[in-house]
Parts: structure tokens; sequence; C-alpha cells
């Protein structure tokens, strides 16, 4: 069964150049495409799509404020933003809003697909320049290590998926079911206060909890 996608993007062509690569493939089924984010709410409410490609730079409402707003009633679509920017204040703030992954404009005719799988399946697909970006911010000096009360397993569990691990992958690393993966970043997320994976490994990057 195919995956339903939203995408919003105020470029005619590159949207329209998006719909055409998505019918494409037999993955992936196009429900809306659309110019601005002034009815986002109410789209995904009633589209109930798996994937969002979402714009940064957007008439009426930037792309980042729409995640902000989704994230409000919905936590389980995969949230893929496509951009030109890769700055830190972009890269950090669009993902600490929820968006599960950050993909430069120029990598869209070869990634895309593919980093739409990726979220998905659990991952977190990145541009090369943001993943460098944001394990230059890993090794970069800690703040003072804040306590989240998160159990040794859990805190495993975190840090795999800062690598950018899959639920699968983690599974097998740690040695534990699907499940159990689910259950750990479930209860992960409720301690970090944060609602997507992305959310939560910069959460860990900012606060030096891993």
């Amino acid at each position: 069964m195919a995956n339903h996608v939203l995408i919003y993007e105020d470029n005619p062509r590159l949207r329209e150049s998006i719909v055409s690569m998505l019918e494409l493939s037999d993955d992936f089924l196009v429900l809306g495409a659309f110019s601005d984010c002034e009815n986002v709410v109410e789209q995904v409410k009633t589209l109930n799509p798996d994937v969002i490609l979402m714009d940064i730079d957007m008439p009426k409402m930037n792309g980042i404020e729409a995640v902000k707003y989704i994230r409000k009633f919905n936590t389980q679509v995969q949230i893929l933003m496509i951009t030109i920017f890769d700055d830190n204040h972009h890269v950090f703030e669009a993902i600490y809003s929820g968006a599960n992954g950050y993909l430069l404009k120029k990598f869209i005719s070869t990634k895309l697909l593919g980093a739409m799988e990726e979220c998905l399946q659990g991952g977190a697909p990145m541009s090369p320049s943001i993943a460098r970006m944001v394990i230059g911010k890993l090794q970069s000096p800690n703040p003072a290590k804040k306590e989240y009360d998160l159990t040794d397993r859990e805190t495993e569990t975190l840090r795999s998926l800062s690598q950018g691990n899959s639920y699968k992958m983690i599974a097998t690393e740690l040695g534990i079911s699907i499940d159990t993966v689910r259950t750990h970043i479930k209860r992960i997320y409720e301690k970090l206060h944060v609602h997507s994976q992305t959310e939560a490994v910069i959460k860990a990057i900012r606060e030096n909890i891993l």
C-alpha cells in the first residue's frame, strides 16, 4: 500500500517536479501539493498523510511554524524539510520544532525518495553538510549535564537514535525486540518532553544528556 504524501512548496516548477517524481513511484501517493501553509492544520487533519514534505521559506506562514502547529495534534506523521537553508539557525530550529529530517533542495532529484523511506523506517535523514553540522555540535564542548532519570537502557537507545539508527538496527544492536525499542522510545519522549526522534536527539545534544 502506498504511503500518502502532502507537499508544501511555493515554487510551482519545483512543486510540480516533486509531484511528477512521486507519481513514478509505487510507494508514494500524493494527496495534495500546496503553495502555502495557510490551511495546513485543516489539510493535515483531513487528509491524514504519512509523510509531509515541507519547505521553510513559505508565504503567509513559514514551514517551521507550520511544523509547530502540526506537532500540536499529530506526532506520528513524518515531516521532511526541503530547503535551500543550511545554516545552524534554520537547521536546529526546524528539527527542534519536530521535523524528522532535513534535505537540501539540490539533493532532491537523487535523494528525496530514499530520505522519505528512511523517515518511514524510523531514521532521521539529513543532507551531508547538515549531518556534518550536527556532528560538529556533538563534538563541541557541552554545557553541564542535565538529568532526566533515563534508565541505562533508555540512554543506550537514545544514543543509538542519535547515531541515525532505525528501530530495527537499535533492536539488533541492543539485543531486544522492536516492540521493546518502541517502548523505550515512548518513555524517552515522555521524560524529555519531546515528540519526535530528531527533537529527542537535538535535546540530548543541547543538554549533554548522553
